[in-house]
């Protein structure tokens, strides 16, 4: 799930790491592109139809489409690492908007059930939205595994 997503790029390439792994890919408004930007449709490529996106107007919407999941926020200012969870098919893996992450009042969220972090050598900001989303929905998906391959 990404909050308020501002890089056509990145959500392209996020089609594309749904198509490739079958996760849905949920959008919270308001994005900072238009879904049919040149950007976007380049990084998605032919992915589009293979891939499961939706689209929400806010957090709220979003969450009541994912009913009794865990929400888990990515944020560089978590202490447990991604790696230290013990990942279900129905969990939700939340992103924050490029550059800032996600706002306080979202971590604050009664739906997010824990913040995770992508750990990083200090004084590093963060990882491209696109990257850190890759990083993750694998180690869930290889913890899960890999459910859907042959």
């Amino acid at each position: 799930m990404f909050f308020s997503p501002r890089i056509a790029g990145n959500t392209g390439a996020a089609i594309r790491l749904s198509a490739a792994t079958g996760a849905t890919l949920h959008l919270v408004e308001p994005l900072g592109f238009d879904l049919s930007e040149p950007k976007l449709r380049r990084a998605g490529l032919d992915y589009h139809d293979l891939a499961h996106v939706l689209v929400h107007a806010d957090l709220d919407s979003a969450l009541s489409a994912v009913p009794g999941s865990r929400v888990l926020a990515f944020t560089t200012g978590a202490t447990t690492s991604y790696t230290d969870v013990a990942y279900a098919d129905t969990d939700v893996l939340l992103f924050g908007p490029e550059p800032d992450g996600l706002p306080d009042d979202v971590l604050a969220h009664p739906r997010v059930t824990a913040p995770v972090r992508i750990p990083m050598l200090p004084g590093r900001r963060s990882l491209n939205l696109a990257n850190a989303a890759a990083i993750a929905v694998y180690e869930a998906w290889r913890q899960l595994g890999f459910d859907g391959v042959r």
